[in-house]
């Protein structure tokens, strides 16, 4: 069996002591630290490649615990994956969702429009027609009126004849 790399198997031995962000407080405060795990079934069953790194001879934390924290590590990465994706999914669906009802509103409010659009059409020729038939019913109102005075002014003639000749007759 080939030796495995120390610093293949663990990606956060580039961080100098060896220890992964989380388990240095001063450098990150505002982040608190999980909580280790207890069961060390959780760890991987291979040889410990950090067993002979002298990095870590300084550190609170035995190899052991790195090798157990690593699946752990992986474990939270993978499930926070896979609910990133699942959540990504969700909110594609609900702009594909919400896409699919704008488009459907879009569709209705062209119709709407185009139907609006038409009796407005209508109701234009019905007032042009309305129109045509005002201006002929004044044009011929002020004929018949014209009509109407110059009647008036030839009874009143005649009737002034007539008063004249009744009382020439008399």
């Amino acid at each position: 069996m080939l030796p495995s790399d120390p610093i293949l198997d663990n990606p956060f031995l580039s961080f100098g002591n060896g220890f992964p962000p989380w388990d240095c407080p001063d450098l990150f405060p505002a982040v608190e630290t999980p909580p280790r795990p207890l069961d060390s079934s959780s760890g991987s069953d291979g040889p410990n490649p950090n067993q002979d790194n002298p990095s870590n001879s300084n550190s609170s934390l035995t190899s052991s615990d790195l090798n157990q924290a690593s699946p752990v590590v992986d474990e939270r990465k993978q499930r926070r994956m896979i609910s990133n994706r699942e959540s990504a999914r969700r909110s594609r669906m609900r702009k594909q969702k919400h896409l699919e009802n704008l488009r459907n509103q879009v569709n209705r409010l062209r119709v709407e429009n185009r139907d609006l659009t038409n009796r407005l059409r209508l109701l234009l020729c019905y007032v042009q027609r309305l129109q045509i038939d005002n201006d002929l019913m004044r044009s011929e109102h002020v004929k018949l009126r014209q009509k109407l005075s110059e009647i008036c002014h030839v009874l009143l003639l005649q009737q002034q004849l007539h008063q004249q000749h009744g009382h020439a007759t008399t």
